[in-house]
Order: C-alpha cells, then sequence, then structure tokens
C-alpha cells in the first residue's frame, strides 16, 4: 500500500467515526463500485459532501479529489490535502494541469471524486455541470458512477446515501461540446433519481 492511500485510509476510518456517531448514514449500492478506474460524481450541497462520497465508496478503494485551489493557500491543509492524493483545480478556467492529474489518477486504478457543478448548490439544477467529469471518463475509458447524498443533514438523524450503477461512454467516438453537455444534464439526472428528487434541465447563462 502506497502512503498517499494508508493516510487516506486511516484518516477515512478516523473521520466516519465521528460522522457516524453525529451525523449517522446508511449506503445503498456499494455493489455498483466497479473494480479499477472511475470517475465517482455526486450532486454538492455541502462542505462535508466529500467525506461523505469517500464513505461510501468501500474502504478498500482510495478516491482522490479534485478541491477547488482556494484550499491550498494554507500551507498546513495544501500539504495534508496533497498527502492523501487530493489536487487543486481553477474553477474559473480550463485548468490544463489538473486535468493531467486527474487522468494520471484513473490511468492509475483509483477512483476520482467530482462534484460536476463545481461548486455548492441550494437547489437542485441550480448550477448546470461542468463537462470535465464525462470529458475525463472518456479520455480514461472509465466509467461514471452516479452518487447521491442528501441535501439535508441533521444531527442524529440517519440520512441515505445511494450509489447507482456505472456506465461507461466507450464507443459514442470523438463528443462535441453538445454532446459533452447533454451527457452531463443526463448524468446529474440520474444522480437526482437514485435520491427521487426531480431536477430542473436546461443550460445555466
Amino acid at each position: 500500500m502506497d502512503f498517499k492511500k494508508l493516510l487516506y485510509t486511516v484518516l477515512r476510518f478516523l473521520v466516519r467515526i465521528t460522522y457516524g456517531l453525529l451525523w449517522p448514514f446508511k449506503v445503498y449500492g456499494r455493489e455498483n463500485v466497479p473494480e479499477g478506474a472511475a470517475v465517482v460524481c455526486a450532486n454538492h450541497t455541502h462542505f462535508s459532501d466529500p467525506f461523505y462520497m469517500a464513505f461510501a465508496v468501500p474502504a478498500r478503494y482510495h478516491v482522490c479529489f479534485m478541491a477547488k485551489q482556494e484550499l491550498f493557500h494554507s500551507r498546513p491543509v495544501a500539504g495534508l490535502l496533497r498527502a492523501i492524493g487530493t489536487f487543486p483545480v481553477n474553477r474559473g478556467e480550463a485548468d490544463m494541469n489538473a486535468m493531467k492529474t486527474a487522468l494520471n489518477v484513473l490511468k492509475s486504478g483509483k477512483k476520482l471524486g467530482i462534484f460536476p457543478e463545481g461548486t455548492r448548490t441550494h437547489v437542485d439544477g441550480e448550477v448546470s455541470p461542468k463537462a470535465g467529469a464525462v470529458r475525463l471518463a472518456q479520455k480514461a475509458g472509465a466509467p461514471l458512477v452516479p452518487m447521491f447524498i442528501p441535501r439535508e443533514k441533521k444531527l442524529f438523524k440517519r440520512m441515505k446515501i445511494v450509489i447507482g450503477k456505472p456506465f461507461s461512454l466507450e464507443g459514442l467516438g470523438r463528443l462535441t461540446r453538445e454532446d459533452l453537455e447533454r451527457i452531463s444534464d443526463e448524468l446529474m439526472d440520474k444522480i437526482a433519481a437514485l435520491g427521487h428528487t426531480e431536477r430542473k434541465r436546461g443550460r445555466a447563462a
């Protein structure tokens, strides 16, 4: 086991104890997480969602996350994030370094955790998803795995996290910008359906 995965596993275990006691949860569909590389995608409504994604994916897998560049301004925080395999992305532009790092994560057989909306939302469908998750999945030949994390997180009240079946983009050929947007919207629809919620469709201005 490499050092990053070891540290990730230890921290995941320790943080899970706290969350399991204070904000309990139950995961459905863990069997849908495939072996090997995969892009795990979830809705994003709370700062704790990356923790819940890590808890939901089976412990034997290492989930590496893209995180906003601002979190890396503090040297101690940046050091810890990098130590567990999290890497920065500049959300205001096409960040080629982040894309290369993400592809390397997938090529190494690990799971890449992404929130396609790119930011926390207050209302379902408030923000149109970015196409990065779909683009990375196709380039790496890795499946997309939808995950629903409830918006409401109440102290001592158990919530239900649902992982859907993975789907592949293999055989689709070269995707246009419109294709990427359509598939990204379909991905978010799949995520919403896992939580039995209805998502507003349409591209944001």
